[in-house]
Formats: C-alpha cells, sequence, structure tokens
C-alpha cells in the first residue's frame, strides 16, 4: 500500500496517439512530507503520516506547529496517515508524484461534493403523489412510514426507509481508477475517470485495493513538440 495527498484541480481530456479520447482528473500533488512513523511496537499497527500544503503558523495550531516541527518542517494543512505502506522513508523525507506510474491502477478518497437537505424524490427517485384535481395534495411529500404492509401494523419506522436528509459531504472512495500520466516536474497526475469532491478538494490517490491488475501505458500526443515546429 501507497498513498499521496493531493488537490482535485478538476477535468479535462487528452488525446492518445491512436485518436482515443480519454477524459482524466488533474490531481496536484506537490511533495508531501513524513511526519510520523508508526509501528506495531509503538502504536499497534504499521503506518506513515503524511503532511501537504504549507500553511502560516497564525492559521493553525500550536500543537501542529510542534508536531511538524519534530519532522523540521512548516506546519501542514493537511495530515492524513497510510496504514502498511510499503515505501521505505523515514520522518522528514520527502513523497512525490513518482511513487506511482503510468497505467497503474489506484483508489482515489474525497470528501463528496455537499448538496444540502434534499427531498425523497430527489435523494431516492421516489415517486410522485397522484395530481389529479381535488385528489390527493400529497405530491411530492414522503409516502406512509410506519407500516410494513396492509396487514403489518408494526408501528415503527424500519429501518433503511427511505426519506429526505442530507445529501453529499461525506467522505467517498473511487476505486480501480487509471493514472494516465505522471507529470513529475509540475506535481500532478492525470487520473482516467471522475474522482470526489469539488474544484480545489483534498483527495488520496493510494493502491488499489481490489484492482485486477495494472493496464499498459498509452501514449499521449505530445502538443509541446508540434508548437516547437511551428515557432
Amino acid at each position: 500500500m501507497k498513498g499521496l495527498l493531493g488537490r482535485k484541480l478538476g477535468m479535462t481530456q487528452v488525446f492518445t496517439e491512436d485518436g482515443v479520447l480519454i477524459p482524466v482528473t488533474v490531481v496536484e500533488a506537490t511533495p508531501n512530507v513524513v511526519l510520523q512513523k508508526k509501528t506495531v511496537e509503538t502504536d499497534g499497527y504499521n503506518a506513515i503520516q503524511l503532511g501537504f500544503e504549507e500553511v502560516k503558523e497564525k492559521r493553525t495550531t500550536k500543537a501542529n506547529i510542534g508536531h511538524c516541527a519534530k519532522a523540521n518542517t512548516s506546519p501542514k494543512r493537511r495530515i492524513q496517515e497510510v496504514r502498511d505502506c510499503e515505501l521505505d522513508v523515514n520522518v522528514g523525507d520527502l513523497v512525490d508524484v513518482t511513487i506511482f506510474e503510468a497505467g497503474e491502477t489506484v483508489d482515489v478518497i474525497g470528501t463528496s461534493k455537499g448538496k444540502g437537505y434534499m427531498g425523497t424524490i430527489v435523494r431516492n427517485n421516489a415517486h410522485q403523489g397522484p395530481k389529479s384535481h381535488g385528489g390527493s395534495k400529497n405530491i411530492r411529500h414522503i409516502g406512509s412510514l410506519a407500516t410494513n404492509g396492509i396487514t403489518s401494523r408494526q408501528g415503527r419506522i424500519m429501518k433503511g426507509t427511505i426519506m429526505a436528509g442530507q445529501e453529499g459531504g461525506y467522505r467517498t472512495t473511487n476505486q480501480n481508477l487509471t493514472v494516465i500520466k505522471v507529470d513529475k516536474e509540475n506535481n500532478y497526475l492525470l487520473i482516467k475517470g471522475n474522482v470526489p469532491g469539488p474544484k480545489k478538494g483534498f483527495v488520496m490517490v493510494r493502491t488499489a485495493k481490489t484492482s485486477k491488475g495494472n493496464k499498459a501505458p498509452v501514449t499521449l500526443v505530445d502538443y509541446s513538440a508540434n508548437k516547437e515546429v511551428q515557432e
């Protein structure tokens, strides 16, 4: 298992030399600092703690400042662990995008977009009520809750009953995505498909847990070469 913290910058599309269009998400991942190394003897499990993106001291806590000072680095905006990490690193080392390679299968973890309080029709794809004149006025409201069938009057709401409620804003994982390109110079990854969260939202890219294997890397069209020829 290996992982890296970054930011989702947005989506775009790239072309292979065969003319295949690939929708990708751009994840900016500047080098992460190893803030702590946990072991079974000291903490009961193996993990490394990564810090991402510097933050001013006046905008963070004294605990964060002191914790990052142990690794001889400035305080970090985002701190997260990677359990059972296979990387051979020590406290204070830098981890960059080169831990991944094109064609590798990864999981991306993030916080989904918050959509606020949603009704049961939007949130659960429930049916609307009758709209006939003089009939029921229960058009977009939720249906009966405290019954479970015609003959079973249980007088309680069953577990899993669909209702209105908060939608989005929770931790979610998009699994088995393919890394299309790794750019060490600009510190970004191109990942096929969409990843959780809004633009500039924090994400973690890690080794896929349920992967069926990596895929062959693709060759993308290099537009910089064409630009040099025109100049």
